[in-house]
């Protein structure tokens, strides 16, 4: 079984590590990267700190993860340090990039016709939105007015997209696809979920760890609940690689040995429905 693509995230903003809104985007994106067959292996919440950010990208560089993605501190404020972090950490300049530029502007002019906004064009803190990483590629946002950016480092590509999830959401479901298309070449994912009447983790751990000893490529886990609140525990089994067919035999392998080992320690179970 091919190794899937690994990805690192890094989820950026102040106002995200004092509790002010709650991050969305690391669960949606770790469910879309699943889904294409990618492995994350990390993500990591930053604050909106140059130095910071600069040095955690450093380290990541060093694990060369194929695909680092970032979120948010992509604006036109002075706390929106991403991209010049990015740089930093990669060891290039920033400069203006025409096409970004014309990105920004469009989008303004667009959202005054609209009577969205009040004036439409450019500013200096608009146009600070088209300052990119020496070498990167803007990324067309139809949701909102930064562009995403797209830089090649080394072994590494950084995505850089906005941290307003329906924002991200639009680059990563539009303008990123080709990337992610070449990048993760036809990966897949898939997962079963079995429900097991039993409300103690402990008693089903001979079973659980003898099968995920015997199938390696396979991802199980048992979902604790809150003990008291169910009869039941949900268990999945989970893999990615690039072919269905290939996955879906090897997922009905490790259950049907999860479903002999549980009936054989007494427990019914039922397979749910996704």
């Amino acid at each position: 079984m091919t190794k899937p693509v690994r990805v690192e995230l890094f989820i950026i903003g102040n106002e995200i590590l004092i509790g002010g809104i709650q991050d969305t985007n690391t669960n949606w994106l770790c469910k879309q990267i699943h889904n294409l067959g990618g492995h994350v292996t990390r993500a990591t919440m930053l604050r909106d700190t140059e130095e910071v950010i600069a040095t955690e990208l450093q380290a990541a560089l060093t694990r060369e993860p194929q695909v680092i993605i970032t979120s948010g501190g992509l604006g036109p404020t002075a706390d929106d340090l991403t991209l010049a972090a990015v740089a930093r950490g990669v060891g290039v300049v920033t400069e203006l990039h025409v096409q970004a530029r014309q990105m920004v502007k469009e989008r303004y002019d667009e959202l005054a016709e609209q009577g969205v906004l009040s004036q439409g064009g450019l500013n200096p803190p608009r146009e600070k939105m088209a300052w990119l990483p020496k070498g990167a590629i803007p990324l067309h946002n139809s949701n909102g007015t930064a562009p995403g950016v797209l830089l090649q480092a080394g072994n590494s590509t950084i995505i850089s997209l906005p941290g307003v999830p329906s924002e991200l959401k639009t680059i990563f479901s539009s303008s990123l696809q080709p990337f992610l298309r070449k990048t993760f070449s036809g990966g897949t994912s898939a997962m079963r979920t079995i429900a097991v009447e039993c409300n103690d983790e402990s008693l089903m751990e001979p079973v659980l760890s003898r099968v995920t000893n015997e199938h390696p490529h396979i991802y199980i886990k048992s979902l604790a609940t809150t003990i008291g609140i169910s009869r039941e525990i949900d268990i999945t089994l989970t893999a990615v690689g690039s072919k269905q067919t290939t996955l879906d035999g090897t997922l009905e392998a490790a259950l049907c040995d999860l479903q002999s080992g549980l009936t054989s320690l007494g427990f019914r179970h039922r397979e749910k429905q996704r």
